[in-house]
């Protein structure tokens, strides 16, 4: 069997070929290379799919004779797919294999599996240390004394200084499997969590609200945690951040798209919101001059959250178990219908 490795720089080809050699010990396999060029490259659309490195042509000389490719960000489009005959089975190395032509995928014969999960506790991590940073005002705080030595005695006011976790009304939208760690560790810290996901049923932490603007009105805190769908795109717009209390503060490391940018940025010029921590955009990456780079009391990171080197070995992990359940004949874990 002819397997491709096509990492890149996050989850190497290291780690999906010991991940493989592990899991199909007991089989004979040959394993050839490619490397893509994210995260020193942005991803975008190839052809008719999105969240993909550009690299159709690289990707169809690696995979004549493939049978298995494992990879995160290789463009499997209607062309590529065309391309390469041999191919039974492409297992993506992320949440969600949107990198995949996934109905073309379909009538061509090859299975597409993918590795749910495998970033949500550094996502959720993220999120928490977000928050701090915004409540606090951690990063003007040290901007402020590492650029120059300026002690700032008025970061000390009444005026200046933020909330803390603690009995602090915090609202969570989505309640996945990020959200769900997140008020987890919100309970520890003693925050008062309200979760609304219409789509979950059972206990939560924290109490259950059926009402969106409800949370909105309580929420001094509010951090954005649903999946990206036709239906929650630009969830949270003005008239959602008008409903927060007055100094509220706006965390999201999910999706850019349930959050209206614009009516982020007028609400935090207005003093209206204390601050803003974003990890994920409408527009990846921000462009020069973007507004939010001139929008006070803002935390910006470049979508991280969800990088961590445990999750580059659990995804390569994850992934190699699927091939290993292909090659045994076995039925895939997390697989495209």
């Amino acid at each position: 069997m002819r397997v491709l490795a096509a990492g890149d720089h996050f989850v190497r080809n290291s780690l999906i070929a010991d991940a493989l050699r592990r899991e199909l010990a007991d089989h004979s396999f040959q394993l050839s290379e490619l490397t893509l060029p994210w995260p020193l490259e942005p991803f975008g659309p190839v052809a008719e799919v999105t969240e993909a490195s550009d690299s159709e042509d690289a990707l169809i000389k690696a995979l004549d004779g493939v049978e298995v490719c494992v990879t995160q960000m290789a463009p499997f489009t209607e062309r590529v797919l065309d391309s390469a005959p041999a191919l039974r089975l492409i297992a993506v190395c992320r949440g969600g294999p949107v990198n995949v032509n996934a109905a073309a995928a379909r009538e061509r014969g090859v299975r597409v599996c993918y590795a749910p999960g495998r970033n949500a506790a550094a996502t959720a991590e993220f999120t928490i240390g977000l928050m701090l940073a915004a409540l606090r005002g951690i990063p003007e705080a040290h901007h402020s004394l590492a650029n120059g030595g300026h002690w700032d005695g008025s970061s000390y006011t009444y005026e200046r200084i933020g909330l803390e976790l603690e009995d602090t009304p915090v609202g969570l939208v989505g309640y996945g499997a990020v959200g769900s760690r997140v008020a987890r560790v919100l309970t520890a810290f003693g925050a008062e969590v309200e979760v609304y996901d219409p789509y979950v049923r059972g206990d939560v932490h924290g109490m259950r609200t059926r009402s969106l603007d409800a949370l909105l009105a309580r929420s001094r805190v509010l951090t954005l945690h649903a999946r990206l769908t036709p239906e929650t795109r630009g969830l949270i717009g003005a008239r959602e951040l008008a409903l927060l209390p007055p100094g509220a503060v706006v965390v999201n490391a999910a999706r850019g798209g349930l959050l209206d940018t614009e009516a982020l940025c007028d609400a935090l010029d207005s003093g209206r919101l204390a601050a803003a921590a974003l990890d994920t955009y409408e527009r990846e990456p921000l462009p020069p001059g973007d507004r939010l780079f001139a929008t006070p009391r803002t935390v910006l990171t470049p979508h991280v959250a969800g990088a961590s080197r445990a999750v580059a070995h659990k995804a390569a992990v994850i992934a190699a178990a699927e091939v290993g359940r292909h090659v045994r004949g076995e039925p895939l874990a997390h697989a495209l219908d």
